[in-house]
């Protein structure tokens, strides 16, 4: 059976997340997907709830010193943000270790060459990566292809406008964890996706400073963002444009 899957979603667990499991399931299910990963920075998901017609999967968004590092289908605490100490403990848990946008920021390849052998994949279209760098998602699957590595979606949703912006397809066995993580590992995956506006990027770091309860100074810094943001918006359209099917 087909599967449609957004795999790096954040929930309001993150500090930047707004939304709450359930609507990430309501969302998700009108935009027809089948399933999504739960990826909050540098939190797991230890309980999974069940929706109807919907799949839950656990992940998180670790920060390391290579950059973000998804951990799918793990709920113990990752508790590191070494790299490679945290690849062994997603591993260790039976989890998949996808390289989360690598060219976000930077379009030096070469910084993250040593650690293509500990890699399950990469993350070759994010709907948010191409903020700064244009060409950053591709970059991302050129890098793939070159080492061989499997090639994952996701939106990075932060804001519910987002979900579905990033989708991986797979053919599986049906619609559980196990058959689903025994898709993505034999690497047949198509790619979905669409440029998320960069305005939710803004609201994101919005509710970021509300979270933190931030003073006027990151008020000020942060209207200034919200400013570019929207003035890239009106350059370059995005949610719905752009579309990638590869």
């Amino acid at each position: 059976m087909e599967l449609r899957l957004d795999l790096h979603i954040h929930s309001e667990r993150s500090p930047d997340g707004c939304m709450t499991l359930a609507e990430i399931a309501e969302r998700a299910r009108a935009a027809g997907l089948n399933g999504v990963a739960v990826c909050d920075h540098d939190r797991v998901l230890e309980e999974v709830p069940g929706f109807p017609d919907l799949l839950l999967i656990p992940g998180i968004e670790v920060s390391t010193e290579y950059g973000h590092l998804l951990g799918l289908f793990v709920r113990e605490p990752i508790g590191t943000r070494k790299f490679a100490e945290a690849v062994e403990r997603i591993h260790s848990q039976g989890g998949l270790a996808v390289l989360a946008h690598p060219f976000e920021h930077s379009r030096d390849a070469g910084r993250i060459a040593p650690i293509v052998p500990l890699l399950d994949g990469v993350e070759v279209w994010n709907s948010r990566a191409e903020r700064k760098i244009a060409d950053a998602n591709s970059l991302a699957e050129t890098f793939a292809r070159t080492h061989g590595l499997r090639r994952f979606a996701g939106s990075d949703a932060h804001v519910p406008q987002e979900i579905g912006h990033g989708v991986t397809v797979i053919q599986a066995e049906a619609c559980t964890l196990e058959a689903v993580k025994a898709a993505l590992l034999r690497g047949e995956t198509r790619i979905r996706g669409c440029r998320s506006k960069a305005w939710h990027t803004a609201r994101s770091q919005l509710t970021k400073r509300k979270k933190t309860k931030a003073g006027p100074v990151a008020y000020a810094k942060w209207a200034a963002f919200a400013l570019k943001c929207c003035a890239q918006d009106l350059i370059r359209k995005g949610d719905g444009t752009d579309v990638t099917d590869r």
